[in-house]
């Protein structure tokens, strides 16, 4: 049986390594987070580096996610969010102003902060000291913290568009696990925030399995050495 599973199966969703997959999380979290019934589909990315063609099994781009509802295929996480709004309006904040917030929020984390992305690949069970934090990635750390402070400010948290977790969390949690790894600077109240997602009970329940993986992605394994000194391996030997 799937780490989640329920009598009541809705979804299939295939992700890969919970160590590394940063776009996996996000849909997996969100479903989790939200008590909305799925199988997990587990697929560890290839040990050969840019082989993943076995993912088009049951993704058409061979990429993760992917989510299955009967004979239908949704895949790309925003897609997956979106879809799974159509029968779960608590994807999304109720209110008008706090879901344009959270979609737009959500949209510019699918879309942008490409340098941080680059530079701090999720690796769930290191703890890095990087060389250095460029001007560029100073820039994405500066706009994640302004973010986080408008949503909670201007919508009273404790989360990102409110009182309940949403889609717009969901898509951040990956940051979260990224804070943690590389310890990159926040203001109290992004910190706050980022410590309430890491506290979550899907986020331990996720975090506790990425320990416990001991398959290992060289390029994932390169790209996290490059950047800093490892600290610390969490990680199951």
């Amino acid at each position: 049986m799937a780490p989640y599973q329920t009598e009541a199966l809705m979804y299939d969703l295939h992700i890969a390594n919970k160590n590394y997959s940063s776009w996996s999380l996000r849909p997996w979290v969100l479903l989790r987070a939200l008590d909305i019934p799925f199988t997990e589909h587990m697929h560890f990315f290839s040990t050969a580096i840019g082989e993943n063609v076995q993912f088009k099994a049951f993704s058409p781009t061979a990429l993760v996610p992917a989510l299955g509802d009967g004979g239908l295929t949704v895949w790309d996480s925003l897609a997956i969010a979106e879809y799974v709004y159509e029968a779960h309006p608590a994807v999304w904040p109720a209110d008008r102003e706090a879901r344009a917030f959270a979609r737009s929020a959500a949209a510019e984390m699918h879309s942008g902060f490409s340098v941080l992305r680059n530079i701090c690949t999720m690796n769930c069970g290191l703890r890095i000291r990087l060389h250095e934090i460029t001007p560029a990635l100073q820039r994405n750390i500066d706009r994640l913290d302004a973010l986080f402070s408008e949503g909670l400010s201007r919508f009273g948290g404790p989360f990102l568009a409110g009182e309940h977790f949403t889609a717009a969390d969901a898509f951040y949690c990956p940051v979260a696990f990224r804070v943690q790894t590389y310890g990159l600077p926040l203001s109290p109240p992004a910190q706050a925030y980022v410590e309430r997602l890491l506290a979550l009970p899907a986020m331990q329940a996720w975090y506790e399995a990425a320990l416990a993986e001991t398959v290992r992605e060289p390029e994932h394994e390169d790209e996290a050495a490059q950047v800093g000194v490892v600290l610390n391996d969490y990680r199951a030997s």
